[in-house]
């Protein structure tokens, strides 16, 4: 990943800081000739990236992290929650016919199965669809329930989980789709994973790009 760029405002800042610190964002607007207001975007960036940082009546030092920080920090910050995507889901009657028609049309590539109370009991991807597309089977008469890969083989994420986990969760376990799940006990003391979204490596993708939009 290659560094942040700094406008010239913030290069100055830095400057500044680098020389002067620990200074406050006034004495450093009165240097610049800038309101603290017009400043505040800046340094904001500046402490998030580690480049800075600010102390509660101290002022801001130079720390001198790397401008990478920014987007490492961010993934640490963000939650599954904040950007899970409404999950696509099949019952496990559905045929295989019926769940590849459904891949096709809602244009994902994985399933996930869920029982009647919208509980997680499998997840079928496109490859194995098409194992058995291609396997001679009538697809019309197979359950899903056949083909599907059954808990406790599923990788899952919870809304809490940070982003980076579900990244790192899909690249060590070479998935495309996470179901996000809510647990739940039930009263014979079992446990119940409410399907509540899902985590995609587009998903991911897409959030990559709009941190990286949004800082340069």
């Amino acid at each position: 990943m290659t560094a942040i760029e700094l406008t010239d405002r913030q290069i100055k800042i830095v400057e500044i800081v680098k020389e002067r610190g620990p200074i406050t964002g006034e004495q450093i607007g009165e240097i610049l000739n800038l309101t603290r207001a017009t400043l505040r975007p800046d340094l904001a960036i500046l402490t998030m990236s580690g480049i800075l940082e600010a102390r509660p009546r101290v002022g801001y030092y130079y720390n001198g992290q790397s401008g990478n920080t920014l987007v490492a920090r961010a993934i640490g910050k963000i939650r599954v929650k904040d950007v899970k995507s409404l999950p696509v889901v099949v019952r496990e009657a559905t045929t295989v016919y019926d769940a590849i028609v459904t891949l096709f049309t809602e244009d994902v590539g994985t399933l996930i199965i869920v029982d009647n109370e919208g509980g997680l009991i499998g997840v079928v991807s496109r490859k194995d669809l098409l194992k058995i597309a291609i396997g001679g089977n009538d697809a019309q008469k197979i359950p899903i329930s056949m083909v599907m890969t059954r808990m406790p083989n599923i990788v899952t994420v919870t809304p809490e989980d940070t982003i980076y986990q579900a990244a790192k969760r899909l690249i060590v376990h070479e998935i495309d789709t996470l179901p996000v799940v809510r647990t739940f006990a039930l009263p014979n003391g079992h446990e119940r994973q409410e399907v509540v979204g899902r985590i995609t490596k587009t998903t991911i993708t897409k959030l990559l790009v709009e941190l990286g939009e949004g800082h340069n």
